[in-house]
Order: C-alpha cells, then sequence, then structure tokens
C-alpha cells in the first residue's frame, strides 16, 4: 500500500479518488475484463476504437460443443434402464402395461436436459451483452493473468475442468463463464438447478450450457424425490465429461444438495467415463454486489429501479476472481487425503458437556453426512458418499480461503464489531492500516490497492446508503456509524463474513477466553469481569473444543481435525498478543496456583462436594495470561463480537421455540424461526443483522444436528418437532447458557 499522502482528518466524501487507480491501472498482473479496447484485437483505427468490443468479442475462441447424440447414451445407459426397470415395475394398483406408458412419457420429459449445449453465435453475443452489463454494474472486474496461464497449462493434460465455487449471487457462475471465454478457455456447462416457467428462456438459457432442472421440478428437493432424476443427471454428466466438455458448478454453505453435482463427477471416473478430471476452485470477492442479485425481487417496478440505478452509475464496486490451483480428483481420492474419519452425531459430541459438564466425548470428529443425505442419490456407496462429503468441504474451505478481503469488508466490520456507536475518520484511518496489516500477516489477500485515503473514500462512496454520517465540531472532522436500521446492519454484517473466516482462529479464541473469565465471576459472586487472571490450557483447549464443534463446515480446514484446530487456537491467542504464557515454580501444582490467584479450578467429578490431592496430581502443561490487562479487553470484546451474531441467533431461536407448533415442516419452522428472531430484534431495537435468513438456515441445521429438533421423514415432506429432552426447561436453560457464555457481555 502507498504511504498516506493526504490528512486523514481533512477527509470531505465528495467523488470517489481511488476509482481511477482501482478501474485502469491493476497492479501487479491484474487484468480488468471490462476494459476492452483497440490493443485487445488485431485492428487501428477510429471506427476499431468504437466497436472494439465487439471485435474482440468475436475474435474470441469458442471451443465447439460435445458431438455425437448424447440424449441416445444417456438413455441406453446401464444406470438409466435399471432404474427404469425399477419405476415400471408392477404393483398392487397398477398394471405393467398402465405403468410403462407413464414412466416413459416422464423419462422423456427428463430427457430433454441433454438438450442442453453451447451455441457460438449466442455464446459470442451474451458474452458481449455481459461486458457491457458488467461495466455498468461494476468499476472492475480483477482478475490474475498468473492464474490464467496456469488454466491454460492444466488444459494441457487433455483432462476436464471442473470449476467449483460458492454461491453468492445468481451472477457468480456467469462471470467464470465470461472470464474463461475472454481468455480462450473451454466455457463450461453449468449447473443452475433453478426453475424457469418462460419457455423462451429456458431455450436461449440451455444454448449457453446452463443445465437447469426439468420442467415440473420447482426445486431441489422436488427433483430428488424422483427416482429417475438422478440416474438421468449422473449419466448426463458423465457423457459431457467422457466428451471433454468442463463443468461448473456452484456449491450452498447450508444447503444438503451441493454434494450430489460433486458426486456425479466422482461416478464418471469410478464408471471408467474419463480417467481423471481437474477440480479448480474458484473464489470471488465483491466489494458491494447489487441486492437485486442476493435477494431477486419480481416485478416491473424492482426491475425499473435497477435499471435506473444502472444508468446512474453510482456506488460501483469491484470484482476479484481467484482461480486456486487445479487438483486431480483422482490423485486426491486415492492418495486418502480427501476422507472423513467416523465422525460422531453433535448431540453425541456436546450433549455431556452441556448437560453433565462431562469432557470425555467432545474430542472425536463431528459427523457432517447432512451435506449428502442418504435419499439424495441413494444409489451411492457408503464409501463413495463419505469420499464426496469430504471433497465438498475440502471445495468449501479452498473457494472460501481463495477469496479476497475487499476494503468493503474492512470498513464494515470495524464499523460493526469495534465503532457500534460511530468513529472519526482519522481513527477509522489507523484501525484500517491494523486491521489490514493483520489480514496480510495472515497470507490471505486484498482486493484493492491505493492511498489509504482512496480507499476509505472508495468504501464509504459504496457504504454510505447504510451509513450514518455526521460534522464533529470544532473541526468539522465527519464521524461515521452504521445506520441503525435492519437493512443496513444485514449487508454490513454480509461484508464481515470473509473477516470472520480470516480470524477464525482469534474469534474461537477469544470467546473461549471470555466464557473462561465469565465462569470466574460467576464462582466469586458476580460483578465485573477480571482480566488479571490464570488460564489453564487444558480448561482454554477444552472450551475452544466445544465452539468448535458449533462452526459451520468451511471454517476449519478440511484435513486437521477438531482438537488439532483448537490447539491451534490457543496458539494463535498467543501468536496475535491476547495471551502470554505464564511461569509457574515446578514445586508448585497448577490448581493450587490458580488457586491462589482468585480463578476457578476445573476439576472433572461426579460428585463436586468430594475432592482430593488427586486433582493436582497431573497438572496443564501451560498456562496464560492475559498479555496486558488493561489494554486487551478491547482487542478481546472485538474478536468474540466476530461470533456473536451467531451465538446470539442460537439464543433467540432457543428462545422462541416453545412458539412453534408441533409438527411443523422445516421449510415452515424456517419461515417461522426467522419471523421470531426479527420480532425479536425488532423488540431490542438493536442487534438486526442476527435476523438474516443465511443464519436462521445455519440455527435450524444446529438444532437438527444437537438433537434439539427431531426429524421425521416417513411422510411426504420433512417434519420436525421439539424433542422430549429440550422440552424440559432444565435442559432448556442449560443449553442457553452454554451458548451465551461464549458471548461477551
Amino acid at each position: 500500500m502507498d504511504p498516506v499522502s493526504e490528512n486523514p482528518s481533512s477527509f470531505q466524501p465528495k467523488r470517489p479518488a481511488g476509482l481511477k487507480l482501482l478501474r485502469n491501472t491493476p497492479p501487479l498482473g491484474f487484468q480488468n475484463l471490462t476494459c476492452v479496447n483497440e490493443t485487445h484485437t488485431g485492428y487501428r483505427g477510429w471506427l476499431v476504437r468504437r466497436v472494439c468490443c465487439l471485435l474482440f468479442v468475436w475474435g474470441c475462441e469458442v471451443h465447439p460443443s460435445p458431438a455425437g447424440d448424447i440424449r441416445h447414451r444417456v438413455h441406453g445407459s446401464e444406470r438409466v434402464r435399471q432404474a427404469l426397470m425399477k419405476a415400471c415395475s408392477p404393483d398392487e394398483t397398477k398394471a405393467m402395461e398402465q405403468v410403462m406408458p407413464e414412466v416413459r412419457s416422464h423419462l422423456g420429459r427428463l430427457l430433454t436436459i441433454t438438450q442442453t449445449f453451447i451455441s457460438p453465435w449466442l455464446l459470442r453475443l451474451v458474452s458481449w451483452m455481459l461486458l457491457k452489463f458488467f461495466s455498468l454494474i461494476f468499476c472492475s472486474v480483477q482478475v490474475n493473468l498468473n492464474q490464467m496461464a496456469a488454466l491454460h497449462r492444466a488444459t494441457q493434460l487433455k483432462y476436464p475442468l471442473v470449476y467449483v465455487c460458492v454461491r453468492q449471487s445468481g451472477i457468480d457462475q456467469a462471470l467464470i463463464c465470461l472470464t474463461l471465454f475472454c481468455h480462450n478457455l473451454r466455457v463450461p456447462y453449468t449447473i443452475y438447478p433453478a426453475h424457469f416457467r418462460q419457455t423462451w428462456l429456458r431455450s436461449i438459457l440451455q444454448r449457453l450450457g446452463v443445465i437447469l432442472l426439468p420442467e415440473g421440478c420447482g426445486s431441489e428437493r422436488d427433483a430428488k424425490m424422483d427416482s429417475l432424476y438422478s440416474p438421468v443427471m449422473t449419466s448426463f454428466i458423465g457423457e459431457l465429461l467422457r466428451e471433454g466438455a468442463a463443468v461448473s458448478v456452484g456449491i450452498c454453505m447450508s444447503g444438503g444438495h451441493s454434494g450430489q453435482w460433486l458426486a456425479r463427477v466422482h461416478q464418471a471416473i469410478s464408471d471408467g467415463l474419463v480417467p481423471d478430471v481437474s477440480v479448480v476452485p474458484v473464489g470471488i470477492s465483491y466489494d458491494c454486489l447489487p441486492r437485486y442479485f442476493t435477494r431477486p425481487q419480481a416485478g416491473l417496478m424492482s426491475a425499473l429501479r435497477f435499471a435506473i440505478s444502472l444508468l446512474k452509475g453510482d456506488h460501483r464496486g469491484s470484482v476479484r476472481i481467484h482461480f486456486a490451483q487445479a487438483f486431480s480428483l483422482k490423485e486426491m481420492c486415492e492418495s486418502g487425503k480427501c476422507r472423513v474419519d467416523g465422525g460422531r452425531p453433535l448431540q453425541d459430541l456436546l450433549l455431556t458437556a452441556i448437560l453433565h459438564d462431562r469432557m470425555d466425548t467432545i474430542f472425536s470428529q463431528k459427523d457432517v453426512s447432512w451435506l449428502l443425505p442418504p435419499a439424495v442419490m441413494p444409489e451411492l456407496s457408503p464409501a463413495d458418499r463419505q469420499q464426496t462429503i469430504a471433497l465438498t468441504l475440502h471445495l468449501m474451505y479452498s473457494s472460501t480461503t481463495s477469496m479476497a478481503i475487499m476494503s468493503t469488508s474492512l470498513v464494515s466490520c470495524l464499523l460493526l464489531h469495534k465503532h457500534r456507536k460511530g468513529v472519526r475518520v482519522s481513527m477509522l484511518c489507523r484501525d484500517i492500516c491494523w486491521l489490514l496489516e493483520e489480514v496480510l500477516f495472515r497470507n490471505t489477500d486484498v482486493g484493492y490497492g491505493g492511498s489509504l485515503v482512496g480507499l476509505v473514500h472508495h468504501a464509504l462512496s459504496l457504504l454510505r446508503p447504510y451509513l450514518l454520517l455526521a460534522a464533529a465540531p470544532p473541526t468539522g472532522e465527519p464521524i461515521i456509524a452504521p445506520r441503525p436500521d435492519p437493512d443496513s446492519l444485514l449487508i454490513l454484517s454480509q461484508h464481515c463474513d470473509s473477516l470472520t473466516h480470516v480470524f477464525i482462529h482469534e474469534a474461537v479464541g477469544a470467546c473461549a477466553v471470555s466464557a473462561m473469565l465469565s465462569e470466574v465471576v460467576g464462582c466469586g459472586g458476580g460483578g465485573d469481569l477480571e482480566f488479571d487472571v490464570v488460564l489453564g490450557q487444558e480448561e482454554l483447549t477444552e472450551k475452544s473444543l466445544q465452539l468448535t464443534h458449533l462452526l459451520s463446515p468451511g471454517f476449519i480446514p478440511p484435513c486437521q481435525t477438531a482438537h488439532g484446530f483448537a490447539l491451534d487456537v490457543v496458539d494463535s491467542m498467543v501468536r496475535c498478543g491476547v495471551l502470554v504464557m505464564e511461569e509457574v515454580q515446578k514445586d508448585t501444582p497448577v490448581c493450587d496456583f490458580m488457586k491462589r490467584q482468585g480463578v476457578l479450578s476445573w476439576a472433572v467429578s461426579d460428585n463436586p462436594d468430594q475432592s482430593s490431592d488427586s486433582d493436582c496430581e497431573e497438572p496443564d502443561a501451560r498456562s496464560y495470561k492475559l498479555s496486558q490487562p488493561s489494554q486487551c479487553p478491547e482487542l478481546l470484546f472485538f474478536l468474540c463480537s466476530l461470533l456473536s451474531v451467531r451465538l446470539r441467533a442460537l439464543c433467540w431461536a432457543l428462545e422462541s421455540l416453545h412458539y412453534l407448533p408441533s409438527p411443523i415442516t422445516e421449510r415452515d419452522c424456517l419461515s417461522q424461526l426467522h419471523a421470531h428472531l426479527k420480532n425479536r430484534a425488532q423488540l431490542d431495537k438493536a442487534h438486526y443483522e442476527t435476523s438474516s435468513i443465511d443464519l436462521v438456515r445455519m440455527v435450524l441445521r444446529t438444532f437438527i444436528d444437537l438433537g434439539v429438533l427431531i426429524e421425521d421423514g416417513q411422510r411426504e415432506d420433512v417434519y420436525l418437532d421439539v424433542s422430549p429432552l429440550f422440552s424440559q426447561c432444565a435442559h432448556k436453560e442449560k443449553l442457553l447458557q452454554f451458548f451465551k457464555q461464549f458471548m461477551y457481555n
């Protein structure tokens, strides 16, 4: 970053000074995809400068679609024939002659998916339109040229490429396809499991290689209930890869259906259709994504408002697309790197610690079989299912860690988690410098450049609709604070998610330290937190491990155990300066030393009234103290606040369980919990960011895994019911206190 040449206190938000640098001078080998000029064509002249984008698009190479009749090969595949025979087997109500025409007619509708192909002239036309469109909504679309060269080398291996990204919006995979097209790489078939009623729109998308849900299926959940859908799609994906076509897959962090597409890719290797597949994790970072793409609204007025905002050209952010190193799927699976060791349900790991204060079960791995439930692709063997789950976890983590940190993420995080009541711009600039150094220290890429004031100006211009600005007398320096309304806080919180992944070790460690300090206060009869205390390594690791099990997939490295992650959490607290190692005399048991310091000694015992010297026979390997008790709380509370949004959502949802009818469908439970969290935020007039729909999905998944809600899948839809165990107020209160202990007060 360039040194600051301006005085931060003289900052006046008039025009985005940093946009010129971000748009026209991408540093360090980055290219702005939307900046097309005559140098990208083989021609020169004043006329070329006016049609250079069209000439560039028509000069890009378009790889032909797979040749041959894929529909015929899919229909004749062994997998589809076996599924067809099983579906046509006579039952007690219908004869074979009545069933066969119905099944074959339904199979014909499913096989219309195989008519998807890539039309060269339509691809060029849409690519030209996308270049113009993205230049209106983004000031730049940054791509690393070195990564594109690596992709060209990967294509020389003659293996099909599969691009995998974490789904954030409806334009993620369009950006991937456009980037590959502009660099003369094969445009992938895009798996977009959505339903479009407009026949003309479905026809256009299918001619662009977009694989949609079949007609009559409103969602992936409806499609998985069809016994013929999975065999047809598995055979179709296999035939595409067999012909050398590339595929683009978007996985969802909270959904249980994303793993099925990776399973179908792996099945193509197992069936011998392709010798290997190169998988490319893709990370996409947005400065400020237009809300129309995150929450698309139907209707003429919403489309008109969106078009007006494009014409105005205000508040345009940038995009950074990161293509990670391609890896061999076959080598990954055969080497044993991509595997899931026998995990245990979350309730088996944590319930004994929550209800009985026993820690002997928390050291196992958590089961995440919901990423590919047995109802999805039931033909998979248990080994293939576990391998696909491990691959999904690996790609979730790889795609997430590939995302660059944008300037809006830094500003949103500081305003939401450190300066919620407002901050002067000069102090905000200093904090951004500190936070930027911490991000770079963790080997995380940033998606911006330029002077500090220009970057802050750029971020504030993008976030201005969600902020309050005032002038502080007597200098008139701006004071900035988050706008206290639900929409603004939700947007700012979404920008903070990427930084939560970067500081996840420190955030978990800070919450564990806060929980231990709260226990000290509880044992001392209440009062303020006491920071000048000694913390044992074993207890700190156990607290970190408990919170680690509550994290969603994508936070923990897939090749690391939860216990290893918890040990790294303690080490990270020392590296970042929050904790320092406390030296204890060797002839003094740690527990006695801690008691003299006024710290609770944790001893695992069924009877708390009984104590003996045996509790002190095996002291902790290490003990720690807060490095600067007088200054540390500010940093500690900032790190705790990164996870407080998720923990608060768990607490509020648990308190709202008694409002739910029983039993209730999973879809209705999700909507009603969402309504309860929004009402709670309205009553408290604070923490509106806790009521996002993504957090509600995370809460629902956690409650099912913990056994708070019991699934009943015997009916047509999945029904949920509160378990008898947590219908008891005492157990519900213990779980609530378990969540609250990690939240700073």
